[in-house]
């Protein structure tokens, strides 16, 4: 089964290579007609898209996913239908003195066949907000989703036969076998979004074809209160975008840095607005549940440990259910005073967990974030720029949102991406468009040229020539 599948993706692979050839530079109309057709399948398709996910999650808040996954997605398709003929111009570049009349120019190419890897959490948005680039660029498009949503990736690899060629656009299904070969196939561009551990293999497996990778992976996002943040604000935005999908977001906050002297109140805060948000969680299909049995052990097991070393645990039960059985949906939980040896201190929590730790001053908060691995993303809280702008430039993170959380990831004119540990490339909009093509110089020499007086048999005439080069230079 696992060869038959594996030949079935080099076909696949094959067939749009051979179409990517016979078209490598697909015209504004055809590039527009197929994400006309993709924005189609966002639209015409939410409720199955809904309904599959909330299978997979056993519960996914059916609001969650029209939010974060159906209208982010449409709303990039529309922004690329609207700026695509100015992305895809030949641009002029300016010419350096001693090559005048002579013009350069960059034209933006397709660079061919783009591979997508798209990871459970997100599981629509994270394999179609790559393609949108990468249609946009005029390439083909093999996607291949997580085994974790078994539904959804069957619902998906269903619609895209239906809205596309295969060798337009075409999804690849099956387990972590498959996904190990389809990183293997010599792809003229890959994307994976997952992990980092796993984005250590998977750039592994793309160096020995020296395909280009772009890796959005994670990290522990911190979230940090100044002391000049309105708290009850700041209160409220953290504790929606951390249980925003039950906290399996890349860029959900992951931990959180207060004062010295201010985790206990700031708990209590947290506590009441969480039970605002969610005042019931077993039966409220607002509240997403944990994606398997398997990352609801990890994260129960990491609650248990910081439990066991002594830490504060709050658990946030409004209604006093019981949870956990057979819904896999976890209790919001707060942890104070956790010891920086905890797997939830070392670790990408990815659940309804939040430490919270003190700091004594905008040093130790610039010091504890430096520590670790370079995050995905980082929130700041505050009024004071003086204490802002140090954390800007003091800190290194994939993208930062000031005064609110994950916005950033939402804006089609800026990139999207990791540094270090959390990723290397971005895309949306624009950034998008250029990561899945190659920007290729061109010189356009002029009749006019001079060049000619420099080349063989040299003499005086050279020397003069090259005299007035190094002066011009």
């Amino acid at each position: 089964m696992l060869q038959t599948r594996q030949d079935a993706l080099g076909a696949r692979f094959e067939s749009q290579r051979r179409a990517f050839e016979k078209e490598p530079f697909p015209s504004l109309d055809v590039r527009k007609d197929r994400l006309k057709r993709l924005l189609a399948l966002t639209e015409q398709h939410e409720a199955e898209i809904c309904s599959a996910i909330d299978s997979d999650f056993s519960s996914r808040s059916a609001h969650e996913t029209r939010l974060a996954e159906l209208f982010v997605v449409g709303a990039g398709i529309k922004h690329a239908l609207a700026h695509l003929r100015g992305w895809m111009r030949e641009r002029r570049v300016a010419t350096s003195l001693p090559f005048l009349p002579g013009r350069n120019r960059l034209l933006p190419q397709p660079v061919g066949v783009v591979g997508i890897v798209s990871p459970w959490n997100y599981p629509f948005q994270l394999a179609i907000a790559p393609a949108t680039a990468a249609l946009a660029a005029g390439n083909r498009v093999l996607i291949k989703p997580s085994e974790l949503t078994p539904k959804f990736s069957a619902l998906l690899e269903r619609l895209v036969g239906e809205h596309f060629a295969p060798d337009e656009m075409s999804v690849v299904v099956g387990d972590a076998e498959v996904g190990k070969a389809f990183v293997s196939v010599p792809f003229d561009h890959l994307l994976f979004t997952g992990s980092t551990a796993v984005g250590r293999q998977v750039a592994i497996a793309a160096a020995a074809n020296l395909t280009p990778v772009t890796l959005e992976l994670g990290g522990k996002s911190p979230a940090i209160f100044d002391g000049s943040c309105d708290l009850d604000a700041a209160v409220s935005s953290v504790a929606y975008s951390k249980l925003l999908n039950a906290g399996q977001t890349c860029i959900a906050p992951d931990y959180l840095l207060v004062p010295q002297g201010q985790s206990e109140m700031i708990a209590t805060k947290f506590a009441a607005a969480m039970a605002r948000l969610y005042p019931s969680l077993r039966n409220n299909p607002d509240y997403t549940a944990i994606v398997s049995e398997r990352h609801h052990r990890r994260l129960s097991d990491m609650v248990a440990e910081a439990r066991e070393s002594g830490a504060d645990v709050i658990e946030i039960n409004p209604a006093g259910e019981k949870l956990g059985d057979t819904d896999r949906k976890m209790l919001p939980t707060l942890i104070r005073n956790a010891g920086e040896d905890l797997r939830l201190m070392r670790e990408e929590i990815f659940g309804p967990v939040l430490p919270i730790i003190e700091y004594a001053n905008v040093d130790d908060a610039i010091e504890h974030v430096n520590r670790a691995e370079r995050p995905l993303a980082l929130y700041w809280f505050g009024r004071d720029s003086g204490n802002r702008q140090r954390v800007m430039q003091e800190t290194i993170a994939g993208g930062v949102t000031v005064n609110d959380c994950m916005l950033h990831l939402v804006q089609e004119r800026q990139p999207f991406g990791g540094v270090g540990a959390s990723g290397m490339g971005a895309y949306h909009g624009e950034w998008g468009f250029r990561t899945f093509s190659k920007e290729k110089p061109i010189f356009l020499q002029s009749k006019l040229s001079a060049g000619a007086l420099l080349r063989p048999p040299y003499g005086k005439t050279f020397e003069r020539l090259f005299r007035l080069l190094k002066l011009i230079t």
